[in-house]
């Protein structure tokens, strides 16, 4: 097992990692929308979800991956009535490459949040 860390993402907010490569699969811890600085992006759904593809794609490079490599996503979401609104932003972030996904409406997030996203990627060789 490696640990994936990077400053390009904000550090864990408790006793985790960001992410683990094992046997070729990057795994991410979930990412929520804040900057690499810890600075929460208190905004519209659209504009936390690309906070938290920033996050994904800083920690899927370190990792040796990309989102081109994801696999499967899971997403939590604080409220489905964002769903359409959060589809729309997704979709843009894999430009025709969907991965598998699951998608639920959680109670709460940390930090009040509206989304998180973990993702599981091949590792290139």
């Amino acid at each position: 097992m490696k640990i994936v860390s990077t400053t390009k993402a904000p550090a864990a907010i408790g006793p985790y990692v960001q992410g683990m490569v094992v046997n070729g699969l990057f795994y991410s811890s979930g990412q929520i929308p804040l900057t690499a600085d810890g600075e929460l992006v208190d905004g519209s759904i659209v504009e936390q979800t690309a906070q938290v593809f920033k996050n994904l794609e800083a920690v899927l490079e370190e990792a040796g991956s990309s989102l081109h490599h994801v696999v499967k996503t899971m997403v939590f979401l604080k409220d489905m009535n964002d769903f359409v609104e959060f589809n729309e932003a997704y979709e843009k972030h894999f430009a025709g490459h969907k991965p598998a996904r699951s998608a639920v409406e959680v109670a709460r997030l940390p930090k009040d949040v509206k989304v998180e996203i973990e993702v599981i990627a091949v590792v290139s060789e």
